[in-house]
């Protein structure tokens, strides 16, 4: 079994494709209005409005609710990343820091409030 995707269901597909395109500095692919995709070679990240979901009547997920998942970008230079996102950032929830495992990560939260995770992996020690 393979990872396939991360989707987000949005009242505003637009908005919050337009942010992470900025995220990833790619275009989304848009098969249709109601749904946008960035894919990757390690999975993909999909947006799409509730109409896609509806068929799960009271089971459908809920935009803007989440609470318990972050979606998570390795890239090679976090606090250039960062620089490069603060002046579109409205909620910054950790500054680029180096985690106590390593890791350097920035987190901020996109336009629905889910969590983002820049982050990097310390470089391994050649001996």
């Amino acid at each position: 079994m393979d990872f396939a995707s991360i989707r987000i269901i949005t009242e505003d597909v637009e908005r919050l494709t337009r942010f992470y395109e900025l995220v990833t500095e790619t275009r989304a692919l848009r098969p249709a209005p109601v749904f946008a995709e960035f894919r990757t070679d390690t999975g993909s990240l999909a947006i799409a409005d509730p109409v896609t979901v509806a068929m799960l009547g009271d089971n459908a997920p809920t935009a803007a609710r989440n609470a318990s998942i972050i979606i998570e970008f390795l890239v090679s230079d976090v606090d250039a990343q960062f620089a490069r996102l603060r002046p579109a950032l409205e909620a910054i929830v950790l500054e680029p820091t180096t985690m106590p495992w390593g890791n350097r990560s920035t987190l901020f939260r996109d336009p629905d409030g889910n969590l983002v995770n820049l982050f990097s992996r310390p470089a391994t020690e050649v001996g």
